[in-house]
C-alpha cells in the first residue's frame, strides 16, 4: 500500500500505525494495487499506485479542504485516496453493510477514480462538463461513478478467482454498499 502520511501543513490525526482500521485499509489497498498492476504491465501502460491518506475530522488536499462528512474520496491533482475510518466504522453500523467486504469495496471504488485518473479518463470528462449545461454535467459524473464501480468489480473478480478471499455474501455485501452509499447519496 501506500500509505505516505499526510499532506503538508495538515494538523488532524491519523489513527497510529498498529490501529486496525489503518492495517486493514492498508492491505485492502495492497490487494488493489497487486491486481492494478499487471494489468496496466500487459496493456504497456505505467501504473503509479496511489497514496493512501488516513484522516479525522478535516484534511487539506490538491483539491482542497474536505471534511470528514465527504465521506471516502480521491484526489486527482495529488493522486492521494482519502479517508476517514471514522466513516468505515459508521458505514458497518448505520448503513447496514457490516462485514469488511463492504469496506474494502468502498476503497476499490475510490481507487476505480485513480485509475480513470491513471487513464486520462477524468481529464476528458472535466473538459467535457465545462462545454455542457448542469444536467448533461450531472450526467457525465453519474458515469464516472458508474465506471468506478464496474472497476472496483475488477478486483472483486481477481479476489474471487482466489480461495478464501471473499467470504460467502460478500459480493451481496459489496452490491449493498454500493447501493448505500454512492456518491449522489452521500452528496
Amino acid at each position: 500500500g501506500g500509505d505516505a502520511g499526510a499532506p503538508p501543513g495538515r494538523s488532524e490525526q491519523a489513527p497510529p500505525r498498529d490501529d486496525p482500521t489503518r492495517v486493514f485499509v492498508s492491505r485492502v489497498l495492497g490487494e488493489l494495487e497487486d491486481a492494478w498492476r499487471p494489468i496496466f504491465r500487459q496493456a504497456n501502460r505505467p501504473y503509479q499506485d496511489p497514496v493512501l491518506v488516513l484522516f479525522s475530522g478535516g484534511v487539506q488536499t490538491g483539491c482542497g479542504n474536505a471534511s470528514s462528512q465527504v465521506g471516502p474520496f480521491y484526489c486527482p491533482r495529488d493522486q492521494r485516496l482519502y479517508i476517514d475510518p471514522d466513516f468505515l466504522t459508521r458505514l458497518q453500523r448505520q448503513i447496514g453493510a457490516p462485514g469488511p467486504f463492504a469496506a474494502a469495496y468502498v476503497i476499490a471504488h475510490e481507487v476505480g477514480h485513480h485509475i480513470q485518473n491513471r487513464l486520462g479518463i477524468l481529464d476528458r470528462v472535466d473538459q467535457a462538463r465545462r462545454g455542457v449545461g448542469e444536467a448533461e454535467g450531472n450526467a457525465l459524473q453519474v458515469r464516472v461513478e458508474l465506471q468506478a464501480d464496474c472497476l472496483s468489480g475488477v478486483w472483486v473478480k481477481e479476489a474471487n478467482a482466489r480461495p478464501n478471499i471473499l467470504e460467502e455474501g460478500a459480493e451481496e455485501e459489496g452490491l449493498n454498499a454500493a447501493a448505500q452509499i454512492g456518491d449522489d447519496r452521500l452528496q
